[in-house]
C-alpha cells in the first residue's frame, strides 16, 4: 500500500521573523561601517559618531583595516564585508531549504488509544512490550506540556523514553492532548486539570492501584495541581524540567514579560494563542539562534544520524498546537506577569495549589543548561520548607530538549529516572 504523502514543512515558524532578523542582523554591520570607516562624514572630529563613539573592539581593528586597504586598494573592505553578509544569508537560505526537503519523517507506529475525552486520548505504551505487561508493572501516567506535541518523548525507536520505560518493565500511559477543538478552546487550567484527573481515575481503575505521574514542561505545572488535589491516585510525582517560580530568574524573558498582555488579549478575541506567535515566544529567548542552526545542519551528512535528528526535532518544534485562550491569559499574565504558582496563588478548581503541602514521593529533575525553564524556576519546587514536602532533586548537565532526546539523556536522565519510578512503595487504592 502506498504510504501517504506528508505535507510540506512550514519551519522554522514564523519563518519571516527568522529570515528578517537575519538580514536585519547582518545588513546592520554594513550600515555601520559606513559610519565607522575613516573618511566618513560622521568619523570626523567633534561629530556624533566620532571615533571616541566607535566601540572598542572596532576601533583596535581600523588602523588594521586601513593597512589592508592602503595594499589591496580602498573599498576592499567594504565589498569584502557586503560579499561575506550575502554568504550568510545564502547559507541560511540553503539550510532552511535543505530541511524542508529533506526525506526524513517520523514514522514510528503510535500505540494504541484505551481512552479519550474530546481530543485527549490516552495511549497505552507498554501494550506491545512484554516487560511493560507484567504482573505487577507499575503504571505511569505521562503529562506533557499543551504547547508543543508529545513526540519529543517518543523522537526515533533508539531515543524513545516512552519506549524505554515500558521496556524497563514500566507502563507508561501518554496524554496526547490532541488539538484544542471548539469546547477546549474555553478551556483554562482547572478544566485541563480536570481532565488529567479523570485519565487518572480511568488509570488507577485499570491498574488496580494508583499510579505514578511523569509531566514535562508545562505538564510537570500541571501535574503538580493534580497531585494537590487527588493524592490519593498518585504514588509519586516526577517532574522533568517543571516551572513553578517564573520570577526566580527572568533572564531572557524580558520580550515575553513585556508583551503578555497584549498577547492575552490577541487570545481573548481570537481564542487561542496561534503556533506562530508561541513561535515568536521562544524565538525571542535566542533570536539568531535559526541562524546558527541551519548553517550547522547545512554541513552535515544528509544522510546520516545527525542530519535526521535534526530533521525531526526540527518537524517537533514547528508542529505545536494553539493554546486555548483562558490558558494563555493565565500563563502569560498570571503565571509570568503575576508568578501565580511561585507565590502560592495558582487556585485549581477552588483549591489553591501549595507544594509544601504535597507530601506524594516526588523527584524534581533540573537541567542545568535548560534556557527555556529556567533552573532557578524549576528548583523552587525543591527548596526546602517551600518546595515538595517529600522531594529527592536530581540536576542534570543537559538542557530542556536534552534531557530527554540528547546522546547522554539514557544516562544522565532516564536511568535515574525510571529508577526512582520502579522504587516508589506501592499504594493501593
Amino acid at each position: 500500500m502506498q504510504s501517504r504523502p506528508h505535507p510540506p514543512r512550514l519551519g522554522p515558524r514564523p519563518l519571516p521573523l527568522h529570515l528578517g532578523t537575519a538580514l536585519m542582523t547582518w545588513a546592520s554591520s554594513e550600515s555601520a561601517w559606513k559610519h565607522w570607516k575613516p573618511g566618513s562624514p560622521s568619523s570626523k572630529p567633534g561629530s556624533p559618531a566620532s571615533p571616541s563613539n566607535v566601540p572598542e573592539a572596532i576601533a583596535a581593528l581600523l588602523p588594521e583595516i586601513a593597512a589592508l586597504e592602503a595594499r589591496a586598494g580602498a573599498g576592499q573592505f567594504e565589498s569584502a564585508l557586503r560579499r561575506e553578509i550575502a554568504r550568510r544569508m545564502h547559507r541560511l537560505a540553503d539550510g532552511v531549504l535543505a530541511y524542508r526537503d529533506h526525506a526524513v519523517h517520523r514514522t514510528l507506529e503510535n500505540p494504541p488509544a484505551v481512552w479519550s475525552e474530546g481530543n485527549t486520548r490516552l495511549l497505552d505504551y507498554g501494550a506491545t512490550h512484554r516487560a511493560a505487561r507484567a504482573r505487577g508493572a507499575r503504571a505511569v501516567l505521562v503529562v506533557p506540556s499543551l504547547i508543543n506535541r508529545w513526540e519529543v518523548l517518543d523522537l526515533t525507536a533508539e531515543k524513545s523514553l516512552l519506549r524505554g520505560m515500558a521496556a524497563q518493565g514500566l507502563r507508561p500511559y501518554l496524554v496526547d492532548w490532541g488539538t484544542p477543538n471548539d469546547e477546549e478552546r474555553r478551556f483554562d487550567t482547572t478544566a485541563y486539570v480536570a481532565r488529567l484527573e479523570r485519565a487518572l481515575a480511568f488509570l488507577a481503575k485499570r491498574a488496580r492501584r494508583a499510579p505514578a505521574v511523569m509531566g514535562y514542561c508545562m505538564g510537570g505545572t500541571l501535574t503538580v495541581a493534580l497531585a494537590a488535589r487527588q493524592p490519593r491516585r498518585v504514588a509519586g510525582l516526577a517532574l522533568l524540567a517543571a516551572p513553578w517560580d517564573f520570577h526566580a530568574d527572568r533572564t531572557g524573558h524580558a520580550f515575553l514579560v513585556s508583551s503578555g498582555p497584549l498577547l492575552a488579549q490577541v487570545a481573548d478575541r481570537v481564542g487561542e494563542l496561534p503556533v506562530d506567535i508561541l513561535q515568536t515566544l521562544f524565538w525571542s529567548l535566542d533570536p539568531w539562534l535559526a541562524m546558527k542552526k541551519f548553517g550547522r545542519f547545512l554541513g552535515m551528512d544528509q544522510a546520516g544520524a545527525g542530519a535526521r535528528e535534526f530533521v525531526l526535532l526540527e518537524d517537533w518544534l514547528n508542529d505545536g498546537a494553539p493554546l486555548a485562550g483562558p490558558v494563555a491569559r493565565e500563563c502569560l499574565v498570571g503565571w509570568y506577569g503575576d508568578n501565580v504558582p511561585g507565590s502560592n496563588k495558582w487556585v485549581v478548581g477552588g483549591r489553591r495549589i501549595v507544594p509544601s503541602k504535597i507530601k506524594v514521593p516526588s523527584l524534581v529533575m533540573i537541567p542545568s543548561g535548560d534556557r527555556i525553564v529556567p533552573p532557578l524556576s524549576a528548583a523552587a519546587l525543591a527548596e526546602p520548607g517551600r518546595g515538595l514536602r517529600n522531594v529527592t532533586r536530581l540536576d542534570v548537565p543537559l538542557g530542556h530538549i536534552g534531557m530527554v532526546v540528547s546522546g547522554r539523556a539514557r544516562e544522565l536522565c532516564w536511568s535515574p529516572l525510571l529508577d526512582w519510578l520502579r522504587d516508589i512503595p506501592a499504594k493501593q487504592r
